[in-house]
């Protein structure tokens, strides 16, 4: 069976654009990618790369350059000031062969990068106002149109602009708390291989994950993040440098040797987050993957994980489809199913967690930590922070060899560690 070489527009340079780029221009296709930046570059905190989409870069040979950059985290913990853990998972409780890899989104973005030069057509300052679908045409803010292309995906992100031409959305909505967040050293800092978090109520929330080092930055380094309602941002980012540090450091005072890195906070960057469930992904030759397709809550740390598995399944189903209706169908068919679950759960736990609801944040410190000593409790929770869950009781199998992949790749970190 034969498969069509396919003229292909992506609009956006993120994660999901780059990915599928380089996953379709290898599979023979033309490819032309059109950014709103002129500079294209990465955008956004730190991340965790869980064994889902580090199973994406293990079948597209790019696990070694992500290992080499990264840092393993083993275990995720959050706990409250007085020292009530909240949360306490390690990936060796669901298999002693898996761990999560925080990156930096600048390494990931030059991974991806480098790896996609010169395989296509990048057009930066190009921001894409308008499609159509049928046709297979896109419009640019100067008024050229371009096309017609046999697919244009649109990979522009959370806020995409052209998600309204796959139809009316199921919800399509900002959240009302983001996080300010910045780099900083890892030095002196003594859990460089678990994510840690510290929670009062559901109001106040820090994160300092381990995000490794980039391409032309050798020092390792924290992503740290701040938790706040998106009206608060100005507020905070124009007071006092003093107070603000002041406040950081009483809510975590275990980790103001790092925390005494902190720029002030006019300088910390912004995160704003979306809901978004669409109706259908896919349109003519319009279909939508990453945040265009699925935007939810940071909760889970999903994000990067589900763009490198979208560019994947759509690879896939170009593949295995000689037909573009069915393809996408196919496409959208085999995300929906494992996305899903994540929708639902990110929604439930939001609240948990970046709300003014003093109420829930005390049951969830009285109740997580138990659910999740439970059996079941346990295994659905690891599952889902892994990526791995797939509906209410299934499953995604791991990538074959990435076990392997992955005890490999962290064996000269533990030796470096050890010497």
């Amino acid at each position: 069976m034969s498969r069509p070489i396919l003229h292909i527009a992506i609009v956006g340079w993120g994660s999901a654009g780059q990915a599928a780029a380089l996953m379709l221009s290898d599979d023979g296709h033309r490819v032309e990618v059109f950014e709103r930046a002129a500079a294209p570059g990465p955008v956004g905190a730190g991340f965790l790369l869980q064994p889902t989409g580090l199973g994406v870069l293990h079948e597209i040979g790019l696990l070694s350059q992500a290992l080499a950059h990264g840092a393993p985290v083993l275990r995720l913990h959050g706990d409250t000031p007085s020292g009530r853990t909240v949360m306490d998972m390690a990936y060796a409780d669901l298999d002693p062969g898996l761990y999560g890899l925080g990156m930096q989104r600048g390494a990931l973005f030059e991974i991806l990068r480098a790896a996609w030069q010169g395989r296509g057509s990048l057009h930066t300052g190009q921001a894409v106002t308008a499609v159509e679908a049928e046709q297979g045409r896109l419009r640019t803010a100067d008024g050229a149109w371009h096309g017609p292309y046999d697919l244009i995906i649109t990979a522009d992100g959370a806020a995409s602009a052209l998600r309204t031409a796959l139809g009316a959305a199921t919800v399509d909505r900002p959240y009302p708390w983001g996080a300010l967040w910045c780099l900083l050293p890892l030095a002196g800092w003594q859990h460089g291989g678990e994510l840690r978090q510290r929670y009062r109520a559901a109001r106040k929330m820090i994160g300092l994950l381990p995000v490794g080092t980039r391409p032309g930055d050798p020092v390792p380094r924290l992503s740290f993040f701040w938790s706040l309602p998106v009206g608060e941002f100005e507020a905070t980012q124009s007071g006092a440098a003093g107070s603000f540090a002041a406040e950081v450091e009483s809510l975590w005072p275990e980790a103001a040797a790092v925390l005494k890195a902190l720029p002030e906070p006019g300088r910390l960057a912004r995160a704003s987050y979306r809901d978004a469930v669409l109706g259908c992904w896919h349109r003519g030759r319009l279909v939508a993957i990453g945040d265009a397709a699925h935007a939810m809550s940071p909760q889970l740390g999903q994000g990067v994980n589900m763009a490198l598995l979208d560019a994947w399944a759509l690879r896939q189903a170009l593949r295995a489809e000689t037909q573009l209706p069915s393809a996408l169908a196919r496409y959208e068919r085999e995300r929906r199913a494992h996305v899903g679950i994540y929708h639902f759960w990110s929604r439930w736990l939001t609240p948990l967690f970046q709300s003014a609801h003093d109420r829930l944040a005390a049951v969830r410190d009285l109740a997580f930590a138990p659910m999740g000593r439970l059996p079941f409790g346990r295994g659905h929770m690891l599952r889902v922070l892994t990526g791995t869950q797939h509906g209410v009781l299934g499953r995604l199998p791991l990538t074959p060899g990435l076990r392997e992949a992955l005890a490999a790749g962290r064996a000269p970190q533990d030796e470096a560690r050890s010497a």
